[in-house]
């Protein structure tokens, strides 16, 4: 955030992503401890007309520091099985919004935040995603140089575990190219090797296959020229995929407590993905899933199921419920939220 300018302040405590029995199991309740006047004193100093939180572990100390001064939140969580931290600290926030209608009911019933004051909404946004409304597909797919009646995967595999992606893709390289182009974004560690695949192709294929370390504002064009996308199941890849009308493959990250596989499961049983299992996926599960780019019932079928669950302008959702509350207005209407979260002006 300082790189692009962006003031930043960061409280005491620390995120908690390993929790062993070491020095921090004394000093993390410490860090909590002194985080919460911090984020007192901070909150009176910048004097917010209100707060956006993703709920995780380090937005406790602001949640409470913002109720103490009666400060408005936002709390927001991108999957289907609200995170721990979440679940504590839901009935702090005015409203919790959420990317999943599951969600709601995993917090609690009837549209409320389980622990929070009547009337707390619990409220379906989906999860803000880059802009990729005014994008045309067909113009994308002639920039990327596909042709009419060809084909484009795009694989990526997210922030999560993209090595068990990149072997499948290396290990049937030369048969996937033959049958599609293919965007592949390798992460650092697997850029090296796919290059070296790439030019142990033929040279009148090797064009067809386009390995990328990273894609940052080229993935939106990737997104919305390509047929098929095999990813993991992170709520902004879904979110993404969907927005796009693209059908997806999703190999869920098997760890971090199921919540992948959770999320993954809604668009299986909408019919926009099919889902396999980390362990089984390998080159050949990989060269069977792309039969879905030979079957157009299946394709159009599934691509329309994905653009049902699509949300492009959740952003634009959430936005108007934050800027409801710092002017201290009644909550848009679920009317009003879902159109702004489908796309609509």
């Amino acid at each position: 955030m300082p790189a692009a300018g962006l003031p930043l302040r960061r409280l005491v405590l620390r995120s908690l992503r390993t929790v062993g029995r070491d020095v921090h199991l004394v000093l993390d309740p410490i860090r909590l401890a002194l985080s919460i006047p911090q984020a007192l004193v901070l909150l009176l100093g910048r004097r917010p007309d209100t707060v956006f939180t993703t709920g995780g572990y380090v937005a406790i100390p602001v949640l409470l520091a913002a109720r103490l001064v009666r400060i408005p939140t936002v709390l927001w969580d991108g999957n289907v099985i609200p995170g721990r931290s979440v679940r504590a600290t839901a009935g702090l926030a005015s409203v919790v919004t959420v990317s999943f209608r599951e969600t709601c009911a995993a917090l609690g019933r009837a549209g409320s935040a389980k622990g929070a004051p009547a009337g707390v909404p619990c409220v379906l946004t989906g999860t803000p995603i880059r802009a990729i409304r005014d994008i045309d597909p067909l113009a994308a797919r002639e920039r990327l140089g596909i042709a009419p009646g060809e084909r484009l995967l795009l694989v990526f595999g997210g922030s999560q575990a993209v090595r068990r992606l990149n072997d499948a893709v290396e290990a049937v390289l030369p048969a996937l190219v033959a049958r599609c182009h293919v965007i592949h974004v390798t992460g650092d560690l697997g850029y090296g090797p796919a290059l070296a695949a790439r030019e142990a192709l033929s040279p009148d294929v090797r064009d067809r296959y386009r390995p990328a370390r990273f894609l940052g504002d080229e993935m939106a064009e990737a997104l919305m020229a390509a047929d098929l996308v095999v990813g993991r199941a992170g709520s902004s890849t879904l979110a993404e995929v969907t927005a796009a009308g693209v059908p997806l493959i999703v190999v869920p990250y098997p760890h971090a407590g199921g919540h992948q596989r959770a999320n993954a499961r809604v668009l299986v049983e909408a019919g926009a993905a099919r889902e396999i299992d980390d362990a089984d996926f390998d080159g050949p599960a990989l060269l069977e899933a792309i039969g879905i780019l030979e079957d157009p019932a299946t394709h159009a079928g599934m691509a329309a199921a994905a653009r049902s669950l699509g949300r492009p302008g959740a952003a634009d959702a959430l936005a108007a419920i934050a800027v409801a509350l710092a002017e201290r207005r009644p909550l848009p209407d679920a009317t009003t939220i879902d159109r702004l979260a489908r796309g609509a002006a």
